[in-house]
């Protein structure tokens, strides 16, 4: 039997005037298209990690509203198996002279028409699944996320050695 041991990752859908912030980038040599995403580091809240990785990939600040999904799902090409945590939210404060994390290439916005046009170029089925559900006014409080210090949660409730 073999155990499950997904990649944990966030991404952050927003749009503006029936456009979406979407990150262009190299991945494995091949140009694609995808939300501002990415894995979530030790120690670090979901909601930090995409505040984060929006800043670094599009140099727009993003404030998490909802979450918008948690998407499972396994790369055929990889094997790798990922748990996506979307969020919809809003952006501001645009540094436009701030480079942009490897390996994104540039920041666009782009119309849903523009992102089906491109669906070949995405860098997986999510991307769409992200934006039907952003469009169909998918979302859940941010407060369900349940977000705890392990350590602060240990010394609140040690651990009883089993016999």
């Amino acid at each position: 039997m073999s155990s499950l041991k997904p990649e944990i990752a966030v991404a952050a859908v927003t749009a503006v005037d029936g456009r979406f912030l979407i990150v262009e980038e190299r991945i494995r040599g091949r140009l694609v298209f995808n939300q501002p995403a990415g894995r979530v580091e030790d120690r670090e809240s979901l909601i930090d990690a995409v505040v984060r990785e929006t800043r670094e990939e599009t140099a727009w600040q993003f404030e998490p509203q909802a979450l918008l999904g948690i998407y499972h799902w396994r790369n055929p090409d990889t094997s790798v198996t990922a748990l996506r945590f979307a969020f919809r939210g809003a952006v501001s404060d645009h540094r436009p002279d701030q480079p942009l994390d490897a390996p994104v290439i540039a920041a666009h916005w782009l119309t849903v028409d523009e992102l089906r046009q491109r669906e070949a170029a995405l860098r997986n089925p999510l991307v769409m699944c992200c934006v039907n559900d952003w469009l169909a006014g998918k979302g859940s409080p941010l407060n369900l996320i349940a977000d705890h210090d392990l350590a602060k949660v240990a010394r609140i409730w040690p651990v009883q050695a089993s016999s």
